[in-house]
């Protein structure tokens, strides 16, 4: 077994440190120093070192090189998809960095920082944890700021009233994750991923028909408590409300930062740690994919309030994602590996093209606003599109883009899921499955159709209708340079797709390495003349991943 920790994972955990670090020492300054624009720079200087840090690693671990060995540390995941999702976690927490440089009162600045930085050291955290403890305390560390973000968001009822929903609501979904662990620790007796998945083959293999039974019940309550953070329907009921209740930024981050967190964590349990249960997964995930797009695009349509109408698009973009994870699981049910299904890929890449466009709208909405007067309604963007109009053309990309129009990002997010249900169950022997996959692919169609309504009708009141209230965009630079870097990178991917697909492809496929399950050594890396490997990490594993 793996010792708990090491310094290896000590070095292994170097950026989320430097993160927590510095977001103490903007708590701690900030009580002495009222500087919001030098700790808001302190801020950004720890995301560039941590980047830094994890591309040192990246270099160290061999991960840029094919057939890149894995393993784990304690309780660290040494593998691609967890250091490519890092990757976009840093991303996404300097976007929204940039984007809150003039959030909250100037004598909270500081809090406003603080808690931003820690968000993102918790989503780092989950992408790269191998411990359900580990992976339980990352999303409390996206949480609990998340808390204090909310609350300092406005001084006004409704935004006291979005926090209070959102902080109850998440301590129940927090309760039922752990009541899920608790039947996976029941199975296993370990907090271990690895040591979970060979219990749960384990018990597949003897058929113990009652701990056998525990494996799908697991799944339904981890399935529960990861919906509300995902907003995937019926859990969905509180984010229209929080969001109408809470600020353009907040909603924003709402909106990317615990559908990050959800998608990933499902990914790791469900998909990739409990081999069995893909024959009642698939089809209760397809079930939620159905309801959830469905749901959250017709109820869009007839929404008046901008955050609102972005709390069902992300509900219904939520509903596409489980798309590619009903895919993975039914590959994996009827024991086969189609390249063409690759369900896990499909959804890490429409993960990052919604991540990018949706971060881009709400920085449109934050630059467009002011302390005195945010952009709430539709109609507040009327006329825009001749007063703002750089500003508009980014707005105009980023609904497009969620909308699947090509040739922006969101088509190809949108095509490759699709084109992963359709590829199911495509070679004999036939399963069945086929007719489903085809269904769900149709229904994903229409539902990007529905969704053109409430997209195209923002454009629409932006270039065709005549300004009347012209909004003052007090939002500040950073919230304008995080609408222009993200528009660049959805018109950038949906160009050029191909390097970031061949990335979701290589972090689906390290999920299946047989090293990550290994339970014997620390952990799996190379030694080479021209790298400077810690010492415990040196045990060679094979690196390539085995068909499953």
């Amino acid at each position: 077994m793996n010792p708990l920790m090491s310094l290896d994972t000590v070095w292994l955990l170097l950026p989320e440190i430097v993160l927590v670090a510095t977001a103490t020492l903007v708590f701690v300054g900030g009580a002495f120093i009222n500087s919001r624009v030098g700790f808001h720079l302190v801020a950004l200087a720890s995301v560039l070192v941590a980047a830094g840090l994890l591309f040192r690693q990246e270099v160290v671990l061999g991960m840029f090189e094919p057939g890149a060995v894995h393993g784990h540390s304690g309780p660290i995941l040494i593998d691609y998809f967890g250091h490519a999702l890092r990757w976009l976690a840093l991303l996404t927490g300097g976007l929204f960095l940039l984007l809150s440089s003039r959030a909250g009162p100037d004598d909270l600045a500081t809090e406003v920082t603080g808690s931003l930085l820690l968000a993102v050291a918790g989503l780092m955290l989950v992408c790269i944890s191998g411990d359900i403890v580990l992976l339980f305390a990352g999303l409390e560390l996206i949480s609990i700021p998340t808390y204090i973000l909310l609350y300092l968001g406005r001084d006004n009822a409704a935004s006291q009233e979005a926090t209070t929903k959102y902080f109850f609501l998440s301590i129940l979904s927090s309760a039922l994750l752990l009541y899920g662990f608790s039947f996976l620790y029941g199975i296993s007796g370990t907090t271990e991923l690895a040591a979970v998945r060979q219990a749960v083959v384990d018990v597949n293999i003897a058929s113990r028909s009652g701990l056998a039974a525990l494996a799908p019940l697991a799944m339904v309550l981890m399935l529960a408590g990861l919906g509300f953070r995902i907003a995937a329907v019926p859990f969905h009921f509180y984010a229209p409300d929080v969001y109408q209740g809470t600020t353009n930024g907040n909603a924003g981050l709402l909106a990317v930062v615990p559908k990050i967190a959800g998608i990933v964590a499902l990914i790791r349990l469900i998909v990739a740690a409990m081999p069995g249960v893909e024959s009642v997964a698939w089809q209760l995930v397809l079930a939620v994919a159905v309801l959830t797009m469905t749901l959250g695009n017709v109820t869009a349509l007839w929404q008046q309030n901008i955050r609102r109408m972005m709390a069902y698009s992300s509900i219904a973009h939520a509903g596409y994602m489980f798309i590619g994870l009903a895919v993975a699981l039914a590959v994996a049910a009827r024991g086969g590996d189609s390249p063409a299904a690759d369900g896990v890929a499909a959804a890490l890449f429409y993960l990052v093209v919604y991540v990018l466009a949706t971060t881009g709208v709400f920085a449109v909405l934050v630059y467009l606003s002011s302390r005195a007067r945010q952009i709430d309604g539709v109609d507040d963007l009327a006329g825009i599109g001749q007063t703002h109009p750089l500003t508009a053309i980014c707005l105009a990309i980023f609904m497009f883009s969620l909308t699947g129009l090509p040739p922006l990002a969101g088509f190809w997010g949108k095509l490759s899921l699709f084109l992963g249900a359709l590829a199911v169950d495509v070679q004999p022997p036939s399963t069945g499955l086929r007719p489903w996959f085809v269904s769900l692919a149709v229904i994903g169609a229409l539902n990007a159709a529905i969704s053109a309504g409430y997209y195209l009708r923002v454009v629409g009141v932006m270039y065709f209708r005549s300004p009347v209230n012209v909004p003052r965009a007090e939002g500040g630079r950073g919230a304008w340079l995080t609408a222009a870097v993200a528009a660049v990178l959805v018109v950038a991917v949906g160009l050029v797709s191909e390097p970031v697909f061949s990335t979701a492809r290589r972090a689906s496929s390290s999920l299946h390495n047989p090293a990550v399950l290994e339970m014997e050594a620390n952990s799996a890396l190379p030694r080479s003349d021209d790298r400077t490997v810690p010492p415990a990490l040196t045990q060679a594993i094979p690196a390539e991943p085995a068909p499953r």
